[in-house]
């Protein structure tokens, strides 16, 4: 390289670039003088797809709920109105949301007290390829198809299912038909009941809460639960002074999850429940079958409402402190 190649290619703070030609050169030499650029350059994708297709498309979705539908044409009437949403407040608009939002919260409670015992023995004693068998069975139902996974339920729900033959053996099917007997939980079958729903929701999005409380409760120093035990507690005591609290960023993490997927989900009510709506199903009538959209948006709107109270309360609650 010659005397003036170089003196071309040196910065003031006395740094020395390799001569390139061409753009690519130029671009680098850009780049190297300005990384801010460059860093601006590569965010600059993903934040278009954020704020354009992302937050547009909500923004829109908002948007539509303040219309309405005319009456008489069954056209959109494009004028700002609080019409829609005072509709998701009749008797059959109202019972749909109060049945998803309990659903979700009944789904949530029992994915943690399943996910909880689970997630403390993988934490507290599974250790080399017993730890990694436990992720490949918690993660082998996440490979299957979603579809898949709840038709396979389906068959092992219904009258002439496993469950049923299992109940038939042990000489307990009076108090399966007992219990599908009962109102709100009951239905002809298990395959076709609140009872279905809620047991296939807890199947498919336990992972999601079983990972979070792992990794919550694999932060937990093991002295602390042998000072508790030392202090005189019983193991009681030591779970609700010691063990709950270390872990609730994790059981807050997973109810997230599990809480708002179970919140906009149509398909398992579908397939599995019984002819009673839920919000996601409501949403996909509206928007489909019932044209309309206005309605549609403003069930949509619900979940995210809730999920923000929800976020909020967890936040005033101090459960993200540890996070």
């Amino acid at each position: 390289m010659t005397v003036a190649a170089i003196s071309r290619t040196t910065q003031p703070s006395g740094a020395i670039l390799p001569d390139r030609g061409g753009l690519a050169g130029a671009l680098s030499d850009t780049f190297w003088r300005k990384p801010k650029l460059l860093l601006f350059l590569m965010l600059l994708p993903p934040v278009l797809w954020l704020g354009i297709v992302y937050l547009g498309s909500l923004f829109a979705l908002l948007l539509q709920s303040f219309f309405s539908i005319d009456e008489f044409s069954g056209m959109i009437n494009r004028e700002f109105t609080l019409k829609t949403y005072a509709e998701l407040l009749q008797p059959s608009n109202l019972d749909i949301i109060m049945r998803t939002v309990t659903m979700a919260a009944l789904v949530t409670l029992a994915s943690a007290v399943v996910a909880f015992p689970i997630a403390y023995y993988a934490a507290r004693y599974a250790r080399g390829k017993w730890k990694a068998l436990f992720y490949l069975g918690i993660m082998l139902p996440l490979w299957s198809s979603y579809l898949v996974k709840i038709y396979a339920w389906k068959l092992i729900l219904a009258k002439e299912g496993i469950l049923t033959w299992f109940f038939e053996k042990v000489h307990l099917m009076w108090l399966v038909d007992a219990w599908l007997s009962l109102p709100i939980v009951g239905g002809n079958s298990l395959s076709f009941s609140f009872t279905g729903t809620f047991i296939v929701f807890i199947y498919v999005w336990l992972p999601f809460m079983i990972l979070p409380i792992q990794a919550s409760l694999e932060r937990v120093p093991g002295n602390l639960i042998e000072a508790s035990s030392d202090l005189g507690a019983n193991p009681a005591q030591t779970f609700r002074n010691v063990l709950f609290p270390l872990a609730l960023p994790g059981i807050v993490a997973g109810s997230i999850f599990t809480f708002s997927l179970t919140l906009g989900d149509y398909i398992i009510p579908q397939i599995i429940g019984n002819s009673q709506l839920f919000i996601g199903m409501a949403v996909y009538a509206h928007q489909g079958t019932a044209g309309n959209i206005p309605l549609a948006a403003a069930f949509t709107v619900v979940p995210i409402v809730v999920m923000g109270f929800y976020l909020w309360g967890a936040k005033k609650m101090g459960a993200f402190d540890a996070l």
